[in-house]
Protein backbone atom coordinates (compact mmCIF):
# COMPACT_ATOMS: atom_id res chain seq x y z
CA UNK A 1 0.00 0.00 0.00
CA UNK A 2 1.54 3.55 -0.98
CA UNK A 3 0.46 7.20 0.31
CA UNK A 4 0.58 10.22 -1.89
CA UNK A 5 2.80 13.22 -0.02
CA UNK A 6 2.78 16.70 -0.52
CA UNK A 7 4.75 16.70 -4.47
CA UNK A 8 2.21 13.85 -5.14
CA UNK A 9 5.19 10.87 -4.77
CA UNK A 10 3.73 7.71 -3.94
CA UNK A 11 5.97 6.87 -0.21
CA UNK A 12 6.07 2.76 0.17
CA UNK A 13 4.52 1.51 3.04
CA UNK A 14 8.17 0.27 3.84
CA UNK A 15 9.00 4.21 4.51
CA UNK A 16 6.00 4.85 6.17
CA UNK A 17 6.94 2.66 9.12
CA UNK A 18 10.92 2.97 9.12
CA UNK A 19 10.83 6.62 8.80
CA UNK A 20 13.94 8.02 6.31
CA UNK A 21 17.17 9.24 8.08
CA UNK A 22 17.69 12.75 7.39
CA UNK A 23 21.35 13.63 6.21
CA UNK A 24 22.54 18.05 6.13
CA UNK A 25 24.42 18.41 3.17
CA UNK A 26 27.92 20.65 3.60
CA UNK A 27 25.75 22.87 1.52
CA UNK A 28 22.87 23.37 4.44
CA UNK A 29 20.50 21.32 2.34
CA UNK A 30 18.77 18.08 4.20
CA UNK A 31 18.05 15.25 1.93
CA UNK A 32 15.81 11.66 2.93
CA UNK A 33 18.15 8.55 2.97
CA UNK A 34 15.96 5.67 3.16
CA UNK A 35 16.33 2.80 5.19
CA UNK A 36 17.92 -0.21 4.31
CA UNK A 37 15.43 -3.32 3.31
CA UNK A 38 18.17 -5.82 3.49
CA UNK A 39 17.59 -6.62 7.26
CA UNK A 40 13.81 -7.47 6.21
CA UNK A 41 14.68 -9.72 3.53
CA UNK A 42 16.85 -11.63 5.56
CA UNK A 43 14.88 -11.77 8.17
CA UNK A 44 12.21 -13.03 6.38
CA UNK A 45 13.79 -15.59 4.69
CA UNK A 46 15.11 -17.10 7.82
CA UNK A 47 11.45 -17.07 8.67
CA UNK A 48 10.45 -19.00 6.28
CA UNK A 49 12.96 -21.42 6.16
CA UNK A 50 12.50 -21.93 9.84
CA UNK A 51 8.90 -22.49 9.24
CA UNK A 52 10.01 -24.65 6.25
CA UNK A 53 12.08 -27.32 8.42
CA UNK A 54 9.28 -27.01 11.25
CA UNK A 55 6.62 -27.78 8.42
CA UNK A 56 8.37 -30.67 6.70
CA UNK A 57 10.06 -32.18 9.60
CA UNK A 58 13.68 -31.81 7.91
CA UNK A 59 16.71 -32.86 10.55
CA UNK A 60 20.19 -33.18 9.70
CA UNK A 61 20.65 -35.39 12.51
CA UNK A 62 19.23 -38.13 10.11
CA UNK A 63 21.48 -37.12 7.18
CA UNK A 64 24.55 -37.13 9.43
CA UNK A 65 23.94 -40.98 10.61
CA UNK A 66 22.53 -42.49 7.63
CA UNK A 67 24.36 -40.29 4.53
CA UNK A 68 26.77 -42.59 4.10
CA UNK A 69 24.16 -45.29 3.05
CA UNK A 70 23.77 -43.37 -0.45
CA UNK A 71 27.06 -43.60 -1.37
CA UNK A 72 27.24 -47.88 -0.54
CA UNK A 73 23.64 -47.55 -2.59
CA UNK A 74 25.54 -44.99 -5.49
CA UNK A 75 28.49 -47.46 -5.23
CA UNK A 76 26.62 -50.66 -6.50
CA UNK A 77 24.48 -49.05 -8.78
CA UNK A 78 27.57 -47.48 -10.10
CA UNK A 79 29.08 -51.63 -10.41
CA UNK A 80 26.23 -52.90 -12.53
CA UNK A 81 26.46 -56.95 -13.04
CA UNK A 82 26.64 -56.30 -16.51
CA UNK A 83 30.63 -55.26 -16.27
CA UNK A 84 31.43 -57.71 -12.96
CA UNK A 85 33.53 -60.18 -14.59
CA UNK A 86 34.17 -62.54 -11.89
CA UNK A 87 37.17 -64.58 -11.37
CA UNK A 88 35.65 -67.97 -12.31
CA UNK A 89 34.93 -66.41 -15.59
CA UNK A 90 38.48 -65.23 -16.25
CA UNK A 91 39.49 -68.71 -15.51
CA UNK A 92 36.78 -70.34 -17.71
CA UNK A 93 38.30 -68.66 -20.57
CA UNK A 94 42.19 -69.44 -19.51
CA UNK A 95 43.21 -66.53 -17.94
CA UNK A 96 44.66 -66.17 -14.20
CA UNK A 97 42.32 -63.67 -11.92
CA UNK A 98 45.28 -62.44 -9.73
CA UNK A 99 46.99 -61.11 -13.34
CA UNK A 100 43.94 -58.96 -14.89
CA UNK A 101 45.12 -55.88 -15.52
CA UNK A 102 43.86 -52.59 -17.35
CA UNK A 103 45.96 -53.85 -20.72
CA UNK A 104 43.75 -56.65 -20.01
CA UNK A 105 41.39 -55.39 -22.46
CA UNK A 106 44.38 -55.84 -25.82
CA UNK A 107 43.47 -59.55 -24.79
CA UNK A 108 41.03 -61.51 -26.97
CA UNK A 109 39.56 -63.56 -24.15
CA UNK A 110 39.48 -60.92 -21.74
CA UNK A 111 36.59 -59.80 -24.82
CA UNK A 112 34.84 -63.38 -24.38
CA UNK A 113 34.88 -63.22 -20.76
CA UNK A 114 32.76 -59.60 -21.22
CA UNK A 115 30.86 -60.98 -23.72
CA UNK A 116 29.97 -64.08 -21.58
CA UNK A 117 29.30 -62.04 -18.64
CA UNK A 118 26.84 -59.97 -20.59
CA UNK A 119 24.87 -62.78 -22.06
CA UNK A 120 24.37 -64.47 -18.47
CA UNK A 121 23.93 -61.05 -16.47
CA UNK A 122 20.43 -58.69 -15.82
CA UNK A 123 20.92 -57.00 -19.48
CA UNK A 124 19.27 -59.38 -21.91
CA UNK A 125 15.83 -58.78 -19.25
CA UNK A 126 16.07 -54.76 -20.20
CA UNK A 127 15.94 -55.69 -24.04
CA UNK A 128 12.44 -55.68 -24.25
CA UNK A 129 11.57 -53.56 -21.52
CA UNK A 130 13.79 -50.55 -23.35
CA UNK A 131 12.74 -51.58 -26.49
CA UNK A 132 8.43 -51.11 -25.17
CA UNK A 133 9.74 -47.95 -24.28
CA UNK A 134 11.19 -46.66 -27.57
CA UNK A 135 8.30 -47.59 -29.01
CA UNK A 136 5.70 -46.08 -26.60
CA UNK A 137 7.71 -42.85 -27.07
CA UNK A 138 8.11 -42.69 -30.96
CA UNK A 139 3.97 -43.63 -31.41
CA UNK A 140 2.72 -41.37 -28.59
CA UNK A 141 4.88 -38.49 -30.00
CA UNK A 142 4.13 -39.56 -34.03
CA UNK A 143 0.34 -39.24 -33.09
CA UNK A 144 0.32 -36.46 -30.63
CA UNK A 145 2.49 -34.12 -33.09
CA UNK A 146 0.03 -34.87 -35.15
CA UNK A 147 -2.77 -34.23 -33.74
CA UNK A 148 -1.20 -31.10 -31.74
CA UNK A 149 -0.68 -29.10 -34.97
CA UNK A 150 -4.64 -28.64 -35.86
CA UNK A 151 -5.29 -27.64 -32.32
CA UNK A 152 -2.45 -25.02 -32.24
CA UNK A 153 -3.86 -23.78 -35.50
CA UNK A 154 -7.26 -23.50 -33.35
CA UNK A 155 -5.63 -21.56 -30.24
CA UNK A 156 -4.08 -18.82 -32.50
CA UNK A 157 -6.22 -15.58 -32.31
CA UNK A 158 -4.51 -14.13 -35.73
CA UNK A 159 -6.23 -17.73 -37.44
CA UNK A 160 -9.18 -17.94 -35.37
CA UNK A 161 -11.18 -14.89 -34.44
CA UNK A 162 -13.52 -16.66 -32.69
CA UNK A 163 -12.73 -15.92 -28.65
CA UNK A 164 -15.05 -18.24 -27.01
CA UNK A 165 -13.46 -21.48 -29.18
CA UNK A 166 -9.59 -20.27 -28.30
CA UNK A 167 -10.45 -19.35 -24.47
CA UNK A 168 -11.97 -23.09 -24.07
CA UNK A 169 -9.04 -25.21 -26.41
CA UNK A 170 -6.28 -22.80 -24.36
CA UNK A 171 -8.31 -23.73 -20.93
CA UNK A 172 -8.01 -27.65 -22.25
CA UNK A 173 -4.33 -27.51 -22.97
CA UNK A 174 -3.80 -26.19 -19.58
CA UNK A 175 -5.62 -28.32 -17.84
CA UNK A 176 -3.89 -30.86 -19.81
CA UNK A 177 -0.19 -29.59 -19.08
CA UNK A 178 -1.32 -29.93 -15.42
CA UNK A 179 -1.77 -33.07 -15.30
CA UNK A 180 1.88 -35.06 -14.37
CA UNK A 181 2.61 -37.79 -17.24
CA UNK A 182 2.00 -40.34 -14.24
CA UNK A 183 -1.50 -39.04 -13.49
CA UNK A 184 -2.27 -39.21 -16.75
CA UNK A 185 -0.62 -42.79 -17.36
CA UNK A 186 -2.38 -44.30 -14.33
CA UNK A 187 -6.12 -42.79 -15.49
CA UNK A 188 -5.60 -44.83 -19.11
CA UNK A 189 -4.15 -47.73 -17.01
CA UNK A 190 -7.43 -48.02 -15.12
CA UNK A 191 -9.56 -47.69 -18.49
CA UNK A 192 -7.40 -49.43 -20.95
CA UNK A 193 -5.35 -52.17 -18.71
CA UNK A 194 -1.79 -52.54 -17.95
CA UNK A 195 0.57 -52.38 -20.51
CA UNK A 196 2.06 -50.28 -23.56
CA UNK A 197 -1.00 -49.22 -24.28
CA UNK A 198 -1.39 -47.09 -21.58
CA UNK A 199 1.60 -45.87 -21.74
CA UNK A 200 1.29 -44.62 -25.46
CA UNK A 201 -1.96 -42.96 -25.02
CA UNK A 202 -0.74 -41.22 -21.80
CA UNK A 203 2.47 -40.23 -23.68
CA UNK A 204 0.13 -38.99 -26.80
CA UNK A 205 -2.06 -36.76 -24.73
CA UNK A 206 1.37 -34.96 -23.04
CA UNK A 207 2.35 -34.62 -26.21
CA UNK A 208 -0.20 -32.22 -27.71
CA UNK A 209 -0.40 -30.22 -24.18
CA UNK A 210 3.25 -29.11 -24.26
CA UNK A 211 3.67 -29.23 -29.04
CA UNK A 212 -0.13 -27.14 -28.96
CA UNK A 213 1.01 -24.69 -26.56
CA UNK A 214 4.43 -23.77 -28.14
CA UNK A 215 3.21 -23.81 -31.50
CA UNK A 216 0.24 -21.67 -31.37
CA UNK A 217 2.82 -19.03 -29.73
CA UNK A 218 4.94 -19.25 -32.50
CA UNK A 219 2.38 -18.58 -35.13
CA UNK A 220 1.00 -15.67 -33.93
CA UNK A 221 4.17 -14.32 -34.49
CA UNK A 222 4.15 -14.77 -38.31
CA UNK A 223 3.75 -12.90 -40.91
CA UNK A 224 0.25 -12.66 -41.56
CA UNK A 225 0.73 -10.88 -45.09
CA UNK A 226 0.35 -13.53 -47.57
CA UNK A 227 -2.53 -15.24 -45.72
CA UNK A 228 -4.53 -12.52 -45.63
CA UNK A 229 -3.64 -11.87 -49.42
CA UNK A 230 -4.89 -15.89 -50.16
CA UNK A 231 -8.19 -14.77 -48.24
CA UNK A 232 -8.94 -11.92 -50.25
CA UNK A 233 -8.54 -13.98 -53.40
CA UNK A 234 -10.93 -16.37 -51.90
CA UNK A 235 -9.03 -19.27 -50.03
CA UNK A 236 -10.44 -20.47 -46.97
CA UNK A 237 -8.22 -20.61 -43.83
CA UNK A 238 -7.04 -24.07 -44.23
CA UNK A 239 -6.41 -23.09 -48.16
CA UNK A 240 -4.32 -19.78 -46.75
CA UNK A 241 -2.89 -21.06 -43.68
CA UNK A 242 -1.06 -24.40 -45.52
CA UNK A 243 0.26 -22.27 -48.53
CA UNK A 244 1.30 -19.15 -46.89
CA UNK A 245 2.46 -19.94 -43.09
CA UNK A 246 2.96 -23.53 -43.10
CA UNK A 247 5.85 -22.99 -45.03
CA UNK A 248 7.25 -20.55 -42.43
CA UNK A 249 6.67 -22.30 -38.65
CA UNK A 250 7.09 -26.12 -40.60
CA UNK A 251 11.40 -26.07 -38.88
CA UNK A 252 9.94 -24.91 -35.64
CA UNK A 253 6.97 -27.35 -35.79
CA UNK A 254 9.89 -30.59 -36.57
CA UNK A 255 12.33 -29.02 -34.48
CA UNK A 256 9.60 -28.93 -31.04
CA UNK A 257 8.64 -32.42 -32.21
CA UNK A 258 11.92 -33.47 -31.66
CA UNK A 259 12.39 -32.17 -28.39
CA UNK A 260 8.86 -33.54 -27.78
CA UNK A 261 10.54 -36.80 -28.46
CA UNK A 262 13.17 -36.39 -26.23
CA UNK A 263 11.38 -35.62 -23.37
CA UNK A 264 8.89 -38.73 -24.16
CA UNK A 265 11.96 -41.49 -23.92
CA UNK A 266 12.67 -39.97 -20.30
CA UNK A 267 9.18 -40.21 -19.09
CA UNK A 268 8.12 -43.29 -20.48
CA UNK A 269 11.05 -44.78 -18.42
CA UNK A 270 9.47 -44.20 -15.24
CA UNK A 271 5.42 -45.12 -16.77
CA UNK A 272 6.07 -48.42 -15.83
CA UNK A 273 5.69 -47.54 -12.04
CA UNK A 274 1.56 -47.32 -12.49
CA UNK A 275 1.52 -50.59 -14.81
CA UNK A 276 2.11 -48.59 -18.30
CA UNK A 277 4.88 -50.69 -19.80
CA UNK A 278 8.42 -49.82 -20.80
CA UNK A 279 11.39 -49.79 -18.43
CA UNK A 280 9.62 -48.61 -15.24
CA UNK A 281 8.66 -52.03 -14.14
CA UNK A 282 12.04 -53.09 -14.03
CA UNK A 283 13.33 -50.14 -12.06
CA UNK A 284 10.73 -50.25 -9.65
CA UNK A 285 10.96 -54.13 -9.14
CA UNK A 286 14.55 -53.98 -9.28
CA UNK A 287 14.69 -51.10 -6.08
CA UNK A 288 12.01 -53.10 -4.24
CA UNK A 289 14.24 -56.16 -4.15
CA UNK A 290 17.50 -54.15 -3.15
CA UNK A 291 19.25 -55.14 -5.85
CA UNK A 292 21.14 -52.67 -7.07
CA UNK A 293 23.57 -54.04 -9.25
CA UNK A 294 20.57 -55.10 -11.88
CA UNK A 295 19.49 -51.31 -10.92
CA UNK A 296 22.56 -49.59 -12.55
CA UNK A 297 22.42 -52.24 -15.46
CA UNK A 298 18.98 -50.69 -16.57
CA UNK A 299 20.33 -47.09 -15.68
CA UNK A 300 23.24 -47.94 -17.75
CA UNK A 301 21.15 -48.99 -21.01
CA UNK A 302 18.61 -45.88 -20.37
CA UNK A 303 21.31 -43.54 -20.15
CA UNK A 304 23.07 -44.68 -24.06
CA UNK A 305 19.42 -44.84 -25.10
CA UNK A 306 18.75 -41.11 -24.13
CA UNK A 307 21.91 -39.80 -24.88
CA UNK A 308 21.95 -41.31 -28.09
CA UNK A 309 18.33 -39.61 -29.13
CA UNK A 310 19.40 -36.52 -27.62
CA UNK A 311 22.63 -36.23 -29.89
CA UNK A 312 20.08 -37.09 -33.11
CA UNK A 313 17.79 -34.59 -31.99
CA UNK A 314 19.88 -31.72 -31.81
CA UNK A 315 21.59 -33.01 -35.25
CA UNK A 316 18.85 -32.62 -36.81
CA UNK A 317 17.35 -29.54 -35.12
CA UNK A 318 20.63 -27.88 -35.88
CA UNK A 319 19.77 -28.89 -40.03
CA UNK A 320 16.46 -27.31 -39.38
CA UNK A 321 17.71 -24.38 -38.48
Amino acid sequence: MKKKNATGYRVPLFDRIFKPRMLVLANGHSVAQPRSRMPLIIGTVIALVYLSIKLTGFDLGIIARRGHQFFVILSQIFSPDVFNISAKTFEQFGMDPAAVSFLSIFDGRWWEALWYTMQHSFAPTVFEPLLDTVRMSVLGSFIGATIALPIAVACSTNINRNRASVTILRLLLNIIRTLPTLVIAKIFALIFGLGTYAGTMAILVFTIGVIAKMMYESIETIDMGAFEAMESFGANKFQAFWSACMKQILPTYLSYCLYALEMNIRAASILGYVGAGGLGILIDERIGWRDYNGLGTVLIMLFILVVTIEHLSQYLRKKLS
